[in-house]
């Protein structure tokens, strides 16, 4: 495996092959992240030597895959800095998580009255759960705003804090824009009116270092496949004694101890909150995403993603009709477009056809749309696995649509 990021494309099968006859140019990570060959190998290897359901079986492939999987959860608590293994609870992905947390935590205590806190900044899967338990509880879901430059005003998202508030949930990067939120200085304020936190992680745990006990929130939501893992697979880390103190999510399987018709006891934590059998193979796959990071470093990938970012700002900016969507001055490796008046889906068809993978839509965030005016933009999110060369080749190919639109 290697250990130097400037060679660690050859680790990627994808990236080796061919698209309209040219070397494929992936600038779409922020919507999934392509998987290393160590992630492929971990889930083959699993599926043809030790498929087996874990924790309920006595025999030698239960107790391998139990292994793997259960030691998946180690590497995870490790590499976020959760202070207990039973904090990290395995589910589908971010989506999953946060609506966990809105209906096992939240739902139970709202009602009339009370408010949750998000920005115009969120994805729609930290928007629709809390509309969703608003509608449950009759409480009220409140929204700070954004600049011109895709920042939150922080001054008006403390404005809205109060006792009323139960819940601030908010994005750690933005997904549409790449802004990097002050987290823990947002998270500091919220503790001055005993306001919970959520972070929704999924798009910074790709791009750098968490500490989740660092950060100070109360729950961190990501997905794997954002982070060189599989799809399908995705962690929500809680503090111990509020994940103890939740009910289940969902009935049946693995979290439960003992059932009959009268009643039901319920399994301790992790698995109170792991209802059926889990997606092994996956989360296996991203026991090994995690291995990989690690080999080579959160700080290296931040830096390198950094110059890389700032590279293809520079190149955007040098094109005649570009602009930029999305200026924040603390930035992940995501960069919004627009060139003329080209419709996005039409540039990301002509980049296609010259080997370019971009993203182009509303990048399921509709509101950080209409604040701009836009029904989408074009997006170019880059990976530990892009270089210049990657950002030369979009800038080509956007030259080459100008001319075709000309």
């Amino acid at each position: 495996m290697t250990q130097n990021i400037a060679d660690c494309r050859k680790d990627f099968p994808a990236l080796q092959q061919n698209i309209s006859g040219r070397s494929l140019v992936y600038l779409d990570t922020a919507a999934s992240a392509q998987q290393p060959a160590a992630v492929i190998d971990a889930v083959a290897q699993y599926q043809r030597e030790n498929h087996a359901n874990v924790h309920r079986g006595v025999h030698t492939l239960s107790h391998r895959a139990t292994e793997l999987y259960e030691g998946a959860r180690d590497k995870l608590r490790a590499f976020i800095n959760a202070s207990n293994r039973t904090e990290i609870i395995f589910t589908s992905g971010t989506t999953e998580a946060i609506n966990l947390v809105a209906q096992s935590y939240c739902r139970p205590i709202l009602g009339a009255g009370d408010q949750i806190l998000i920005t115009w900044l969120e994805h729609h899967s930290n928007i629709v759960p809390w509309q969703l338990v608003c509608e449950q509880t009759g409480a009220e879901l409140i929204v700070a705003p954004i600049n011109d430059d895709g920042e939150v005003g922080l001054d008006e998202l403390y404005a809205l804090m109060s006792d009323r508030v139960k819940m601030l949930a908010i994005g750690h990067v933005s997904n549409a824009l790449g802004t990097v939120n002050p987290v823990r200085r947002i998270v500091e304020r919220a503790r001055q009116h005993d306001i919970p936190v959520l972070v929704d992680g999924a798009q910074g745990m790709p791009h750098m270092a968490v500490d989740v006990q660092g950060l100070g929130c109360d729950f961190y939501a990501f997905s794997g496949h954002k982070m060189y893992g599989p799809t399908g697979t995705g962690v929500l880390w809680g503090r111990e004694a509020l994940l103890e103190d939740m009910p289940p999510y969902q009935g049946g399987g693995d979290m439960i101890l003992e059932v009959s018709f009268d009643n039901t006891v319920y399994n301790e934590l992790p698995y109170k909150f792991e209802a059926g059998t889990p997606n092994i193979a996956g989360v296996i796959g991203l026991g090994a995403a995690v291995d990989y990071l690690q080999s080579l470093g959160m700080e290296k990938i931040s830096a390198h993603e950094k110059h890389l970012h700032d590279y293809m700002v520079n190149k955007l900016e040098s094109v005649d009709g570009v602009r930029l969507i999305g200026t924040a001055d603390e930035k992940a490796s995501v960069q919004s477009f627009m060139l003329d008046d080209i419709h996005p889906h039409d540039l990301g068809t002509i980049l296609d056809n010259q080997g370019v993978a971009i993203r182009t839509g509303h990048h399921c965030a509709m509101p950080v749309m209409q604040r701009f005016g836009l029904t989408g933009t074009a997006r170019a999110s880059l990976g530990l696995y892009n270089n210049t060369d990657d950002i030369d080749c979009l800038v080509v190919a956007l030259e080459k649509a100008r001319e075709i639109f000309a």
